[in-house]
């Protein structure tokens, strides 16, 4: 039932209703983005992450507030912690929210003033480090992203945002209240219109934090070219979405007698786990849809593992290798995975798949800025080499057990000793070198 329901549905959003120009076609179009993500989140993979992820949060929390009210302490700024970390859990309520970020300050206090010692705060950095790690495979994993950073690249990108994440927050806020404690500021609030914008903008002050914050996430994390559009509208979703749920989850614990009967004093406890899971929930969604803007390609296969013939695995090995080639040799613009895929008109997982496949036998280079150069000389790349990549299993896959049938093995040897036969010597630069055929020209069927 629920296959045939889904099926209809995919026929709905992507079929010939939302291929016309007309407003009802684009209304069906804009809809298909929120039916992709809610597709997902029912897929149960993106849940599964966020479970994951809240389990990682509850051992990185103090680690990540001790190491914040460290550095805020070096700027002069350590009380400025107590309230972002309020903000995070107001969705609790009011009495919740205040027990929970005394005891996550009280904890990260002891951590900054050196309770644990050496041995204590380097196994808190280390589970720090890996759970921004286990972020960034769940963004990886949305992205589609089959490589991940290298471990020094990780290690350096962590570093900077753990250091540079407090570092800018206490520009923000220092800025804020510089400009809302100088003079000027205080003689404009005094006019009842910039009373109301003033008022205005403190109240939605939060929910701008959480959109910038999203925004940066969804541009840094990934380990991929994130465009900023893509990263914005994903942002700003998301951020509705926290503010509108944030809400009903407030209005669910205040008024909510069962809970506190239940869970008696550990139901502030279960009422975090909760929100925390939610608001993973919301950021890998947000993250989702920001994919779907900037690839919208993937809207119909969603995270269905792509499955392609090997006909067409060949093909596409051969057409990369050809184009990687013909402009590294003429010296056009390099090209990326996401252009290759956008050029020959399919999802980057299939490209991705035939890049790793390639760099692994030593035919293709990934550099840092995703760009694919030949490993060698173009000379010396043979066909040969590049359709053996492509008939062989993929690193990693699991390889049947052949058994011997000799009128099967004699078929399947001429068949491959043919191919060679016709690719013969030829390598990848013969194949980007080769003149243009002249065209077929029809004789006039009026003779002299």
């Amino acid at each position: 039932m629920w296959a045939r329901i889904w099926a209809f549905l995919d026929d709905w959003f992507f079929g010939t209703a939302a291929s016309g120009a007309v407003a009802r076609g684009r209304l069906i179009r804009g809809l298909s983005y929120l039916y992709a993500v809610l597709r997902d989140l029912t897929g149960g993979q993106i849940n599964l992450r966020a479970m994951g992820l809240v389990y990682t949060t509850l051992l990185t929390l103090i680690p990540l507030a001790a190491f914040s009210f460290a550095i805020l302490k070096l700027f002069g700024a350590g009380g400025d912690l107590q309230p972002v970390v309020y903000q995070f859990f107001s969705a609790l309520g009011p009495a919740d929210a205040a027990k929970v970020t005394s005891r996550v300050v009280l904890f990260a206090d002891r951590v900054g003033g050196g309770v644990l010692g050496s041995v204590g705060f380097a196994l808190l950095a280390w589970t720090l480090i890996g759970t921004i790690k286990k972020v960034e495979d769940s963004f990886n994993f949305l992205w589609r992203v089959q490589k991940a950073r290298s471990f020094a690249r990780r290690i350096t990108e962590y570093l900077t945002l753990v250091v540079g994440g407090p570092v800018i927050l206490v520009m923000f806020i220092g800025m804020s209240h510089r400009a809302i404690d100088s003079a000027p500021f205080r003689d404009l609030a005094r006019l009842p219109w910039v009373d109301l914008f003033t008022t205005a903008g403190i109240k939605l002050a939060p929910y701008v934090m959480v959109i910038v914050a999203f925004t940066g996430l969804y541009l840094l994390v990934p380990n991929t070219r994130v465009q900023f559009r893509p990263a914005l509208i994903g942002a700003v979703v998301g951020g509705v979405i926290w503010a509108a749920v944030g809400r009903v989850f407030t209005a669910f614990v205040v008024h909510s007698t069962r809970l506190a009967i239940v869970y008696a004093g550990f139901a502030f406890i279960v009422a975090g786990l909760l929100w925390t899971y939610l608001g993973w929930l919301i950021l890998l969604a947000g993250a989702q849809l920001s994919f779907y803007i900037q690839n919208p390609a993937y809207l119909r296969l969603g995270l269905q593992e792509l499955k392609l013939s090997g006909a067409e695995v060949e093909q596409l090995a051969l057409r990369m290798m050809y184009l990687v080639g013909r402009a590294h040799l003429t010296g056009e613009q390099r090209w990326s995975m996401n252009a290759l895929a956008t050029e020959l008109g399919l999802p980057g997982i299939a490209v991705a798949q035939i890049v790793h496949a390639l760099e692994h036998c030593g035919l293709l280079v990934v550099t840092e800025e995703d760009e694919l150069l030949p490993a060698r000389d173009i000379g010396r790349i043979t066909l040969a080499e590049i359709l053996d990549v492509a008939r062989s299993r993929l690193p990693g896959d699991f390889s049947p057990r052949l058994m011997p049938i000799p009128p099967v093995d004699r078929l399947l040897g001429a068949i491959d000793e043919a191919r060679r036969h016709r690719c013969g010597d030829l390598t990848l630069r013969d194949l980007v070198q080769e003149p243009p055929r002249p065209a077929l020209v029809i004789a006039s069927g009026n003779g002299p």
